[in-house]
């Protein structure tokens, strides 16, 4: 064969690879309202970035007729690319050859980019729209989702590691998700279980849907195993990148700084007036993100999960943060066990990646009710602890008006390592709210007296005068300031400025024992 015939063949075998599963189940595919594996590539890389890898590996299994069935690049696209610039690994799932079912073939490609990416210190993303595993090929296909698994975990907390599920993915096959630190779904079009609604109905006689089961919704509102629910996988895709751009390459970097055109010292006078007079009010805290951060920006993480708390990504003087918050408007910003779940996931996230943290406290105590107590509120609670005690990134507290009981010591207090806490004047500092402290501390005197509610409103009242506000607090250096709310954002920035080079350890150990 001549050399040019030699090009020739190339050209040929990668215009067959290109196909994937052949041009009838592309358009399946695209019946579907679902992108083909690499049109998902060409939408989420710099335009001519991507280097395949492994575009011409086939199975190497001959059971089941298997030897007839071979395509090239084996229903897995791999190989990497570039995100604004940044270097980032990539696998993209094939459905279109043989449903995407992963072979040992398939897994070997994704551990090869894993183990890239981690010696060269950047992130990977998933692109997920699989059957599972192949089951020609048996406990060999087992054993290929085994290798992605502890892939996974020796890279957690080093490399970023982003999922999306844009098609089936079930089984074993939702581990390797499950264990990164971001998933994106769709609605529609995306579901994960362990077990699908045939199984179910067989083992438990329940009759229901995939999407009921474990769509997008599901998953994003009732587990919280999904982190974005998105309409569509553009939608997927676009955020994506923008998650990217608020995080580093790797646990050794910096996370990204931009250049910020929004006034550092700008007061936001509407916040003097945002706590509503009666502490019993709710209002919005994203109101007081968007009114403290870089031109409003907020990229929220869980919107639909836990919402009595707030957590996501935003910008001060074009400097990444990562945003933990009591959500007022919401079961009065109350902790639970959802909430704490979800709080200490993402506190530990930006504590691996060296995302300073920025804290809103509007926390009247733990939830009470059998409920919690049986699913387990304290051990629950006490991950939120855990990761606030442990993390070592800059911490700064702004109480802006309930702070009670161990909720308070819990939500970054200065007592587990708050670098700076602020409080706003309206802030109330105390083990519980003034009128069940009344009730509890004059009893006595209220049930002598001979009109026992105007007795029990005069003490309350004396009681918050006396109690219900920041300077006990401030007095002891518990509030390193009591500031005015139009002036936060200066505050912070400036805290942060501080905290710039802040250094700090924990004891030499493997790991610590957080309550699982």
């Amino acid at each position: 064969m001549s050399r040019k015939d030699r090009i020739k063949q190339l050209r040929g075998l990668k215009a067959k690879a290109l196909l994937g599963g052949g041009q009838d189940r592309l358009d399946a595919q695209h019946a579907k309202q679902k992108l083909s594996a690499r049109e998902r590539l060409d939408l989420l890389l710099d335009p001519g970035s991507f280097e395949e890898m492994g575009m011409l590996v086939t199975h190497r299994s001959t059971n089941f007729g298997l030897e007839k069935q071979k395509f090239l690049g084996d229903g897995v696209v791999t190989g990497h690319g570039t995100i604004g610039g940044r270097t980032v690994f990539v696998f993209s799932q094939d459905f279109t050859v043989m449903g995407g079912s992963l072979s040992e073939a398939y897994a070997e490609k994704i551990v090869k980019i894993m183990d890239l990416a981690a010696k060269v210190g950047a992130p990977v993303i998933g692109l997920n729209d699989s059957g599972g595993a192949r089951i020609q090929e048996g406990v060999v296909s087992l054993a290929g989702y085994a290798d992605i698994f502890l892939k996974n975990t020796l890279m957690s907390g080093v490399v970023p590691q982003i999922s999306a599920i844009l098609g089936p993915c079930a089984g074993g096959a939702v581990y390797s998700p499950a264990i990164t630190d971001f998933i994106f779904m769709t609605k529609g079009t995306s579901y994960m279980f362990v077990t699908g609604p045939e199984v179910v109905k067989t083992v438990t006689h329940e009759e229901v849907s995939k999407e009921d089961l474990g769509g997008a919704t599901a998953h994003g509102s009732k587990s919280g195993v999904s982190h974005f629910t998105c309409d569509n996988e553009i939608e997927v895709i676009e955020g994506i990148k923008k998650l990217l751009s608020y995080i580093p390459q790797n646990n050794l970097d910096e996370p990204p700084t931009v250049k910020c055109d929004d006034p550092i010292d700008r007061e936001a006078k509407e916040l003097d007036s945002i706590v509503p007079e009666n502490p019993n009010k709710p209002y919005d805290i994203k109101d007081v993100i968007h009114a403290i951060v870089d031109n409003g920006e907020f990229f929220e993480v869980h919107e639909q999960y836990a919402q009595n708390m707030v957590v996501g990504f935003t910008r001060l003087n074009g400097k990444s943060l990562g945003v933990i918050a009591n959500q007022p408007a919401f079961l009065a910003g109350v902790l639970d066990i959802d909430s704490s779940v979800k709080g200490a996931r993402f506190v530990r996230f930006c504590d691996a990646f060296n995302i300073p943290l920025l804290v809103f406290e509007d926390v009247p105590g733990f939830l009470p009710g059998t409920d919690q107590e049986w699913g387990g509120i304290i051990r629950n609670g006490a991950k939120l602890l855990f990761a606030f005690a442990e993390a070592t990134v800059p911490k700064v507290t702004v109480i802006t008006r309930k702070a009670y009981g161990g909720a308070y010591d819990v939500m970054n207090s200065k007592h587990i390592r708050g670098d700076m806490n602020f409080a706003w004047p309206c802030a109330e500092i105390a083990v519980m709210g003034a009128k069940g402290a009344t009730e509890i501390i004059f009893r006595k005197e209220i049930a002598k007296s001979d009109d026992p509610d105007a007795a029990l409103e005069k003490l309350t009242d004396e009681f918050a005068e006396r109690f219900a506000n920041p300077y006990s607090a401030a007095e002891r250096g518990y509030v390193d300031e009591v500031i005015e709310p139009n002036q936060t954002r200066l505050k912070l920035i400036r805290a942060y400025e501080m905290l710039e080079n802040k250094v700090d350890t924990n004891p030499q150990k493997k790991h610590g024992n957080i309550p699982l």
